[in-house]
């Protein structure tokens, strides 16, 4: 088959990595990264004018393209840049907020355009990556929702101007059934976020939900309608991270092959030795081989089972070969490769904190396994 960007996929790329690589030197990625806000508001809103953001969106949504190839495409850009801004809760809170209909149009618009910046809260302290366990808790009241309970590790929180939280409606705290999706507004009364530092760079934070009062129309699924979606806009994370760890991927190979060309030991340089010849070339093949993993996750829409399936396999494949990439690149580096003024050592803190977001490699073998079951 022919993997071949289109036309307007390689201006899209194009576009993207001359902005990133203008805009995105490491020591100013850093300074932005590990700041207050773990983010830029300028940066952010140049991109979204170039219309990056709504690269992740079909027409439909409000977007221009949006297909799989395009997710992955662009995340792999930020992945190779290293880019903290907002885009994964962009994608998500903008596929939840389309899903939940049109008179949800102005929010998703705000979310396409990127004047505005939305988060998701599915994790909670016990959930395990299992997206049913939910113990917050929402009440139907006269006017319509009270929502009791905690949402934990939501990044880009403490920036966000909209965040799609999962809810409890009734059942057990592992029912599929019974859930509830909403979307709530950042700075509605009750709701209290405590942000702090990721290891890698950007900021996550915790939620704590009191009494929140929300209108009806905040709900965007209920029941079997509700586990579906979240299934879903998991699924795009899945994607859009493992391309993201991809292009991690490939920055590191190329800088441990230049380092390797460049280091010298008994007069010649290092890459001249069989041994790291071999570690490289097997790396090298891993990341191959995950790049197979997320070109055939991105090939949607497709059967639901068949999608899971891919999605599961992709993050299962970068989530193994991130961490050895990760690994073998600060090994062949040496000591140097664990310093600040390295980008490797940054490159590799966000490839293996990447396997840990919407399911590690344990999660989702045994996800992809129990799949092939059905």
């Amino acid at each position: 088959m022919d993997f071949k960007l289109t036309e307007d996929r390689r201006m899209l790329e194009d576009t993207i990595s001359r902005f990133l690589a203008d805009k995105y030197s490491i020591s100013k990625r850093n300074d932005i990264a590990y700041s207050e806000t773990g983010h830029s508001a300028q940066i952010w809103a140049e991109m979204a004018e170039l219309g990056i953001v709504a690269a992740l969106f079909t027409e439909i949504e409000g977007g221009f393209v949006g297909q799989g190839f395009d997710i992955a495409l662009v995340f792999e850009a930020l992945g190779r840049a290293l880019c903290p801004e907002p885009f994964l809760g962009a994608l998500l809170t903008g596929k939840a907020l389309a899903a939940g209909g049109a008179e949800h149009a102005d929010w998703l618009n705000s979310i396409v355009s990127g004047e505005k910046i939305g988060a998701v809260a599915f994790e909670e302290d016990q959930s395990h990556y299992q997206l049913q366990h939910v113990a917050t808790s929402a009440t139907k009241t006269a006017s319509g929702y009270l929502i009791n309970g905690n949402k934990a590790v939501v990044t880009h929180v403490e920036a966000a101007d909209i965040i799609i939280i999962s809810a409890r409606l009734s059942g057990n705290v592992d029912d599929q059934s019974g859930l509830g999706i909403f979307a709530v507004a950042a700075d509605i009364a009750g709701l209290e976020i405590q942000d702090y530092a990721n290891v890698e760079g950007g900021r996550s934070g915790q939620l704590t939900l009191t009494n929140v009062a929300l209108p009806p129309e905040a709900l965007l699924a209920e029941g079997d309608a509700a586990f579906e979606l979240l299934e879903t806009i998991a699924g795009y994370a899945h994607l859009a991270l493992s391309a993201e760890a991809l292009g991690i991927m490939e920055v590191l190979k190329f800088s441990t092959i230049e380092f390797l060309n460049l280091r010298q030991q008994f007069g010649v340089p290092i890459g001249k030795f069989q041994a790291l010849q071999h570690r490289m070339v097997e790396l090298v093949l891993d990341i191959e081989q995950a790049r197979s993993a997320v070109i055939n996750a991105s090939t949607l829409p497709c059967d639901k089972i068949d999608r899971a399936k891919r999605l599961s396999a992709a993050k299962l494949t970068v989530s193994a070969t991130g961490t050895k990439v990760a690994e073998e690149a600060i090994q062949m580096h040496g000591g140097i490769g664990m310093t600040w003024e390295m980008p490797v050592s940054h490159f590799a803190k966000r490839l293996v904190m990447i396997e840990h977001l919407f399911g590690d490699e344990d999660y989702h073998l045994a996800r992809y396994i129990e799949l092939s079951k059905v």
